[in-house]
């Protein structure tokens, strides 16, 4: 387990934990009541620490290295059910944004996310996380496939922001976003968006026009990242935790603002400390969202979908 700057205390509490069980299994000293007390003592830490995060700190945690990605979700949701579809039957298949179908219980789902990698290797295999032109068209040409078939669509989004490269840019990575934007506005079947760690910019709204629109507690979602903020206004990354505060990127700040429908919790530490339970907070969110708008009519969904967005912001004519 990597622990963050914040948590060296938390960190400190279970090396002391476990040379504690150690020396209780290398001898036949009863440490029982001591591993007790560093328990209790390390729950209190968790609680305080976690439980007054800063916007940065919450930033940190959905770029924890240990958090489950896009792919432990579906695995975790759908298991051997999940049917991956490749490409955008036009240039190429974007490992950076996956898709494709599986079932939770009875009930069959369109998955489409952004995926990051574990290592080295596969963070290059998987371009960060940062999805090109021909990932957004991809995405569309299975959202287009759930409409056809009347399979409601699940968006999991964990992602720095679409790739900036000049080729990106040069195959219309702006057209291709606008275009989903536009089009995931009249898909008629249900669109559920979860946010699982980074919501940055485009990269996150090409796939981020939902009926519902969820983020777990320790995830963040905005225009910018707090680095690039930072480096535009200061010209500096010295200056990402104040950017990250006024940028107002949380969960918490969502809701208020209402940009978003729910606030997904996480176990006492974030998704990475008890993957098990978050994934069976999800599958009964998911599960609810989908019961829910199950029930409305297509042409009303659309609807609801257009004024839902259309509401956002303060703007005047």
């Amino acid at each position: 387990m990597e622990y963050l700057d914040f948590e060296l205390p938390i960190k400190d509490l279970h090396e002391q934990i476990e040379k504690c069980k150690a020396i209780g299994d290398e001898s036949s000293v009863d440490v029982s009541e001591t591993c007790n007390l560093l328990n209790e003592k390390l729950h209190k830490t968790k609680v305080k620490i976690y439980g007054d995060l800063s916007a940065w700190q919450r930033v940190q945690l959905s770029r924890h290295p240990s958090r489950p990605y896009t792919l432990d979700y579906i695995n975790a949701l759908c298991g051997d059910t999940f049917l991956e579809l490749h490409g955008d039957r036009n240039f190429a298949d974007d490992k950076a944004m996956i898709g494709g179908m599986g079932k939770i219980g009875d009930q069959t789902f369109m998955f489409i996310g952004t995926q990051k990698g574990y290592n080295t290797k596969t963070r290059q295999y998987r371009n960060f996380g940062m999805a090109k032109p021909e990932g957004y068209r991809k995405a569309l040409r299975l959202m287009k496939s759930a409409e056809k078939f009347g399979i409601p669509v699940v968006c999991l989004i964990d992602t720095p922001g679409a790739f900036p490269g000049m080729e990106a840019e040069e195959r219309g990575q702006g057209q291709a976003i606008a275009n989903n934007i536009f089009q995931m506005l009249s898909l008629r079947t249900p669109i559920i968006v979860n946010i699982i760690g980074e919501g940055a910019s485009g990269g996150a709204l090409g796939i981020g026009v939902g009926d519902l629109v969820y983020m777990l507690e320790n995830t963040w979602y905005s225009v910018i990242s707090p680095e690039s903020c930072s480096s535009i206004l200061w010209r500096s990354w010295e200056h990402k935790e104040t950017a990250a505060a006024a940028l107002k990127l949380t969960a918490e700040d969502m809701l208020k603002s209402k940009l978003i429908d729910k606030i997904v919790k996480e176990p006492l530490g974030g998704a990475h400390f008890d993957r098990e339970t978050v994934f069976k907070t999800v599958r009964k969110e998911l599960m609810d969202a989908f019961k829910k708008l199950n029930k409305i009519d297509p042409d009303k969904l659309i609807q609801l979908r257009r004024d839902k967005f259309s509401k956002m912001g303060n703007f005047q004519d």
